[in-house]
């Protein structure tokens, strides 16, 4: 496994392999690598000659500079985790080396940044659009590799290579969950083992309304049922809890068909901000 910390470095070495007709797969983090990560390298490996992994805390998608701060940063440990999987190639550039100026473009996803998420992060997807695309036009890979947990951002990525025209394959894999069903995040890291229990509760309050929804209960009812099971956990702030069209994202009034459902949630358990969705 090799290590690029430019990109110049990096575009030489994949320049290299695509003489040779390699296929090239992309799984894009920010470090503090978990078991998910780990999935999504393997299903890179199983479709890809090339597995690219990069690692970087990117800066213009966090409106929090405290949370920014303390976002795990453990590159050593990753690229130990990266090598024992197999991984070709990290990219692990600085942030002088990302933006060596502040970027001035914007992206609009509409109203794909506009709910959840979006209402709540205000700035976070244009940061992420212009982070993702960036890695796009740096990598040129064939395949990109990303996880369900992050469903809106999912969806803006999809909206940008269809926008843009990106020649790139979005790859998105299942959520990897612990035993308890709590789904793995690098942000799991700052839980104490009796918040990771107590985070527990997010996935079995959105089965739950899940079961309630395919019960045929009423939407609005099934999301008040949610927020109030929330309330009765004094350690959570629910951020939110909806019911949307997986591809729009939009709030839903009634069940659709089979896939086109997602409950979404975010929720503060004291200061570590938590997300986690169901698709069915």
């Amino acid at each position: 496994m090799e290590v690029f910390t430019s990109i110049q470095s990096l575009r030489s070495f994949l320049h290299q392999q695509r003489s040779q007709n390699k296929s090239i797969g992309l799984v894009p983090t920010m470090g503090a690598l978990h078991e998910g990560h780990i999935s999504l390298l393997d299903t890179a490996k199983s479709e890809t000659d090339i597995t690219v992994c990069s690692v970087f805390v990117n800066p213009t998608q966090f409106n929090n500079s405290e949370d920014l701060a303390k976002y795990p940063r453990t590159l050593e440990q990753d690229c130990k985790m990266l090598e024992e999987a197999g991984c070709s190639a990290v990219f692990a550039p600085s942030v002088d080396e990302m933006y060596p100026e502040p970027p001035v473009m914007t992206f609009n996803f509409g109203t794909l940044e506009t709910v959840m998420e979006g209402a709540s992060r205000p700035g976070h997807f244009n940061g992420v659009g212009i982070v993702v695309s960036k890695l796009f036009n740096i990598v040129q890979a064939d395949s990109a590799y990303f996880g369900q947990k992050d469903l809106q951002q999912v969806s803006v990525i999809r909206q940008m290579i269809s926008d843009l025209a990106f020649p790139v394959k979005l790859v998105v894999c299942p959520t990897v969950r612990e035993v308890t069903g709590l789904a793995m995040s690098s942000r799991n890291q700052r839980l104490s083992a009796q918040e990771k229990d107590l985070a527990a509760n997010i996935y079995q309050i959105i089965t739950a309304a899940k079961d309630a929804l395919l019960n045929a209960e009423a939407v609005e009812n099934v999301k008040q049922s949610a927020v109030e099971k929330f309330l009765a956990l004094p350690e959570f702030t629910l951020d939110y809890i909806e019911i949307v069209d997986v591809k729009t994202l939009l709030p839903l009034d009634r069940l659709k068909t089979t896939g086109s459902t997602a409950i979404c949630v975010a929720a503060l358990l004291g200061p570590v901000r938590l997300i986690d969705n169901i698709v069915f």
